[in-house]
């Protein structure tokens, strides 16, 4: 912009247009009484107020301009060495009195600073809104007396009245800033103290739902390359700015995290942080949480790696626990949360999945083998799905899932489904039945507490060699009728019962256990049965 020398009383306050006129006025080769100032921050709308002011006239301040104004006063050199009173001085009266007490202000005021780089930061009004917002965020809530924004009333705890304000009262309001500035707003809040790690992790929380397209729901349409590229920074940042507290963040919140980083293709080294902080609380999860989709031309629709890798990571995470000699009880109840989880990620994923291969899943449900569960209704619905919906599979792959599940901790509303269930092999209907009779007429003895299997008894290996006529029987299964399957049931549960009763003045039935089970119990008693053997062989043939 120009400025004619005839304008004199902006002389008396700006050292800057002095010593520019001096400089003017001695050039021999000046042809006009102009200078020129092109570079003043704010441009012409900042040099009128700074104008108005040296000339006496009423100006009008608000946080939207006053940077403008304080960055134009600076580049003019309107200081008090100049003139008591000048605008530098009134800038920052106003600043302290009014803008920087106010909590909306102060994030005006500080978003307004990215424009004005570098006179901001020379004068550094970025590092004194960053203290006032930081300082009013650590407050407590009960003397919060400004307005702000919060539109989760419903999630407030029910003890709080509608005058109550919440402590995460300031979240939404930063969600307002670049990511650049909310990283620096919510480093300095951490710095000064006073505010919890869950506060931290709702606002960043908060700002992801708000920042993010399609956080709350997987997307895969991310067409725009830059945009992509600025999500993939975005996100990235939010993953660096996690508290390291367990408790700071939802197990939710890190799983949607990990699923955007998918979307994105973020970094290796964001998703691996991602998964070992899912890994410490993945009992937390549920099984939509799993379902992440794929990056396009995998070979399956959903990522089952990822899931897997976020069980290694809980069994990590596990051990670590053990080495520290931390409870087993929270340890056991949390395995046993994940059992019941992955049991029903294994029957989801195998309905909705099709080129789900039988490897990844009877590798995916050993993971867990081990776990302690009350009973395998759930092992035995995954099994049912995946033989449902993958019904080309091999005999031999079916025989391989099947032993995932130990058919003596079926529910009875479970076995009654499984004996029926043309899908199971033929051999573990005939277990089911076996120890459905054997729970009937015994009495379990179970092993200590802790005990995880037993060895194998008499008992075991005759229904075994009984059940091996399935060798023979399934040859022709596919070939046969209903009844005649019914009918080849009948005679090979007559033989396991025949050898079952005979066998009834041994101490006690033993241990009958499928080879790749565990939390069995460990062994059955045999309780005196009184009937006629014309009886046993009606219930035998039943």
């Amino acid at each position: 912009m120009f400025l004619g020398l005839k304008q004199f009383p902006l002389l008396s306050k700006s050292a800057r247009l002095q010593k520019l006129i001096a400089t003017t006025t001695t050039d021999e080769q000046s042809d006009d009484d102009e200078i020129r100032i092109p570079d003043i921050p704010g441009g012409p709308p900042a040099f009128e107020i700074c104008a108005k002011f040296c000339y006496g006239m009423a100006v009008t301040l608000n946080a939207y301009n006053v940077v403008a104004v304080r960055c134009a006063a600076e580049y003019l050199e309107m200081y008090e060495s100049i003139e008591n009173g000048n605008l530098v001085y009134k800038m920052e009266v106003f600043l302290n009195s009014s803008v920087l007490r106010s909590w909306k202000d102060s994030i005006i005021v500080l978003q307004t600073t990215r424009s004005f780089y570098p006179w901001s930061e020379d004068v550094k009004l970025d590092v004194r809104c960053l203290e006032s917002i930081a300082l009013k965020a650590a407050m407590d809530p009960a003397r919060v007396d400004w307005s702000y924004t919060y539109n989760r009333r419903k999630l407030l705890p029910p003890e709080m009245n509608n005058n109550s304000v919440p402590r995460d009262w300031w979240v939404e309001d930063l969600a307002e800033l670049s990511i650049d500035l909310f990283k620096r707003v919510v480093s300095t809040i951490r710095r000064k103290g006073g505010v919890l790690p869950e506060v931290i992790g709702e606002a960043l929380e908060v700002y992801a739902a708000k920042r993010i397209p399609g956080f709350m729901i997987q997307n895969d349409d991310n067409d725009d390359e830059e945009d992509v590229m600025e999500q993939r920074s975005l996100l990235e940042t939010l993953v660096s700015m996690l508290p390291s507290e367990k408790q700071s963040v939802s197990c939710g919140f890190l799983i949607k995290l990990l699923k955007s980083s998918v979307s994105f293709e973020c970094g290796e080294e964001e998703r691996k942080e991602l998964s070992r902080r899912i890994g410490e609380k993945l009992e937390e999860a549920n099984v939509g949480d799993l379902l992440i989709r794929a990056p396009e031309g995998g070979e399956t629709v959903y990522d089952i790696d990822i899931v897997e890798t976020l069980i290694d990571e809980f069994v990590t995470q596990t051990e670590k626990r053990d080495e520290l000699d931390c409870s087993d009880d929270i340890n056991d109840s949390s395995k046993a949360n994940v059992a019941k989880l992955i049991d029903g990620y294994l029957a989801e994923i195998s309905r909705i999945e099709t080129n789900l291969s039988t490897t990844k899943f009877i590798t995916i449900a050993e993971k867990v083998s081990t776990f302690p569960r009350q009973s395998h209704d759930g092992v035995y619905r995954a099994i049912d799905m995946f033989l449902k919906q993958h019904p080309g599979i091999t005999k031999s792959e079916k025989k391989s899932s099947s032993k995932l599940m130990d058919c003596r901790k079926l529910s009875p509303e479970a076995c009654a489904h499984a004996v029926q269930n043309e899908r199971l092999p033929l051999r573990v209907v005939v277990q089911i039945l076996f120890f459905e009779q054997v729970r009937a007429t015994t009495k379990p003895s179970l092993p200590p507490s802790g005990s995880h299997g037993s060895s194998r008894t008499t008992t075991e290996e005759e229904c075994e060699s009984v059940t091996a006529t399935e060798e023979t029987t399934t040859t022709t299964r596919d070939k046969t009728s209903s009844s005649e399957k019914t009918k080849a049931k009948g005679v090979v549960m007559s033989r396991i019962f025949s050898k079952l009763w005979t066998g009834k003045d041994k101490d006690g039935v033993g241990d009958v256990s499928s080879s790749d089970t565990s939390e069995s119990p460990g062994s059955v008693t045999t309780v005196g049965d009184k009937s006629t053997p014309s009886t046993r062989r009606r219930r035998s043939s039943s």
